[in-house]
């Protein structure tokens, strides 16, 4: 029974329930980076480039013929699919680029604002002053 008090100890911490709510936040936000690389910026790079299309890009290792579609290469033997490696780089590479980005925004909301500069002393306080400090005298 201890185990399970532990274990429940455990996963009610607030670190551990923010560590699923980032991952599964995280999961969804990979579908739509996989999305903008995918369906957005790769197209526009195809065209740029002559109309390529990087998911079809490999070498075949296993004597397929040439000019197969990346699918049914796999499917005839080992392909090398570099393709589809400079895709997902390319998702890894502006992944990184929003998490710093929105890292970068949240260290700047907590910064702590500079200290106010003091009131000014009233002057009936200062008058006080000087004449406490006149009496002194």
């Amino acid at each position: 029974m201890a185990m399970l008090q532990e274990f429940k100890e455990f996963a009610l911490k607030g670190n551990v329930m923010d560590l699923a709510v980032g991952v599964i936040i995280g999961g969804a936000f990979g579908k739509i980076v996989d999305s903008i690389v995918g369906d957005l910026i790769m197209p526009i790079v195809s065209k740029v480039f002559g109309g390529l299309d990087f998911s079809n890009y490999y070498i075949a290792l296993a004597g397929q013929a040439a000019g197969l579609p990346l699918a049914e290469a796999k499917k005839a033997g080992a392909v090398l699919a570099y393709g589809n490696f400079i895709t997902i780089a390319l998702n890894f590479v502006i992944l990184a680029f929003i998490i710093f980005m929105m890292v970068k925004q949240m260290n700047r909301m907590r910064k702590e604002a500079p200290p106010a500069a003091p009131a000014p002393t009233p002057e009936e306080v200062v008058l006080l002053r000087e004449i406490r400090d006149s009496l002194r005298k």
